[in-house]
């Protein structure tokens, strides 16, 4: 799990003056709000041309994932937002993109992410997460270490099946 630190993040939101430019400026690392996209996607290099320029989008944690899945292939990045730590709708997000779709690039939680949430991110298939802004980094990679040595008794994103660790 990499985590962000919003300061010397490499991706940028393409705002104006009054808010998000309705048509942004193609540019490598733009972070685009689902509006934005649908507005510049039609015309987005695909990942594959000597052109193409990485891609993020940031999704409500109420919007319907199916509306990028045609998007999926030109995207290199997915912030998924947590409202609040008890609402759970982008860990479902995160794993119709992971599973479903088999996006390969990068999902990040934003908002407000606590660090006893480490081990359930991880098991949905987010790769990154920008810690709310109280959270301590260390205590949230041991969280994501506790049960590396046990094991779920389910399958995850990951790993479709059970991985039973020794006992503690």
């Amino acid at each position: 799990m990499q985590f962000i630190d919003t300061q010397h993040d490499q991706w940028r939101t393409v705002g104006g003056e009054d808010g998000p430019m309705a048509h942004p400026p193609i540019k490598a690392n733009s972070l685009l709000t689902l509006a934005q996209w649908h507005a510049v996607r039609d015309q987005w290099p695909a990942k594959d041309a000597a052109d193409h320029k990485s891609v993020g989008v940031i999704l409500a944690n109420d919007t319907d994932i199916e509306v990028i899945e045609a998007d999926v292939p030109k995207l290199s990045l997915v912030v998924l937002q947590f409202p609040k730590w008890t609402d759970g709708r982008a860990y479902t997000q995160a794993h119709i993109l992971r599973s479903r779709y088999r996006f390969g690039g990068e999902i990040r939680a934003t908002g407000d992410v606590l660090v006893d949430m480490m081990p359930l991110l991880k098991r949905c298939g987010f790769s990154s997460v920008a810690l709310r802004g109280d959270q301590d980094r260390a205590i949230a990679e041991r969280q994501l270490g506790f049960f590396a040595a046990r094991g779920h008794y389910q399958g995850d994103v990951n790993a479709t099946k059970p991985v039973f660790g020794r006992a503690a």
